[in-house]
């Protein structure tokens, strides 16, 4: 990249020219967000930050790095995920590797770290505050891992927490693990290649060892609502990490009778919830006599987002 220049003839662009012309085709096919887009694909195709683009507006963009450029903005257009393009997800201050075998971490999944870590309390200091004493182990079960998003962001947040974290996906399993090594925290994370909790009750050793906690963002979406999806979603997500069944509100039985036999007396459920699930969800809760503490806590535009209990 070196002085300013755009002249159609000779497809040269500049900075500032990529990136108008980028807005405009992907307005053109009514992309939600398109400005964000094409900025995010610039800077991945240059290599540089927000900052850089924006101070360089007149830097020449090499020929082959527009047309690489302009092919990411006609497969956004089309409907693939920037992030997907990118391959890459911010997730609770954490930059994450994101492919098409992983759902695409969403901020509103950030709520069930705020509520297991809410949840935990004291549990949660490295170091107890009276004794000076370092805390017991924690053991911690994330369910359906996906990009690893949830056990990576525990184990950052929870040094001497021991995660467990469970997909159905082998894929999925190997883009969580080089997301935990991207953050240094492999050896505190073991991955087990299983549907929901299925290997874990099925294992004598880890059935000794209740867990703590067990989070989970499931499958929630029904079935009959895949047309209500936005095309990003429906026809690029995988369709195992969105949908929970004709209702979408199948795998919570599950994970809440599972859970039941796994978490230690005074062991913490936490689980994302579907739009308009919680009141199904919280119906499992109630008829099963050892959960207490029930209660639902809403996202930032007031949609029950996230459903916790206490295993008496």
């Amino acid at each position: 990249m070196a002085d300013s220049a755009y002249t159609k003839n000779e497809t040269v662009f500049d900075v500032r020219g990529a990136l108008k012309e980028a807005i405009v085709r992907l307005r053109a096919a009514e992309v939600a967000s398109h400005m964000l887009a094409a900025e995010l694909l610039l800077m991945h195709s240059l290599g540089c930050d927000r900052t850089w683009l924006y101070t360089n507006p007149e830097a020449r963009v090499d020929p082959g790095v527009v047309q690489s450029y302009f092919a990411l903005v006609a497969r956004r257009a089309s409907g693939e995920p920037t992030q997907y393009l990118t391959g890459k997800q911010e997730f609770w201050g954490l930059e994450f590797e994101v492919t098409p075998a992983v759902l695409i971490p969403r901020p509103e999944t950030e709520h069930v770290i705020e509520v297991a870590l809410a949840r935990l309390g004291p549990r949660g200091i490295q170091i107890d505050m009276a004794t000076g004493a370092p805390s017991p182990e924690l053991r911690i079960a994330d369910v359906g891992t996906g990009s690893g998003c949830l056990a990576v962001a525990f184990a950052h947040e929870l040094p001497h927490g021991k995660i467990t974290a469970t997909d159905i996906s082998a894929a999925a399993l190997e883009v969580a693990r080089r997301n935990a090594v991207r953050h240094f925290v492999q050896d505190r994370i073991h991955f087990v290649h299983t549907d929901l909790l299925d290997a874990l009750i099925d294992d004598p050793l880890d059935r000794s060892r209740p867990f703590d906690l067990i989070a989970s963002n499931p499958p929630y979406v029904a079935r009959t609502q895949a047309g209500t999806l936005a095309r990003e979603v429906r026809d690029h997500e995988p369709h195992a990490a969105l949908f929970g069944g004709p209702a979408g509100t199948e795998m919570y039985s599950r994970l809440i009778e599972q859970a039941g036999r796994l978490l230690r007396p005074g062991g913490i459920l936490v689980l994302e919830l579907g739009y308009n699930s919680a009141g199904e969800v919280l119906k499992m809760l109630e008829v099963e006599p050892h959960w207490t503490s029930v209660s639902i806590t809403n996202d930032l535009a007031a949609i029950p987002r996230v459903i916790a209990a206490v295993r008496s």
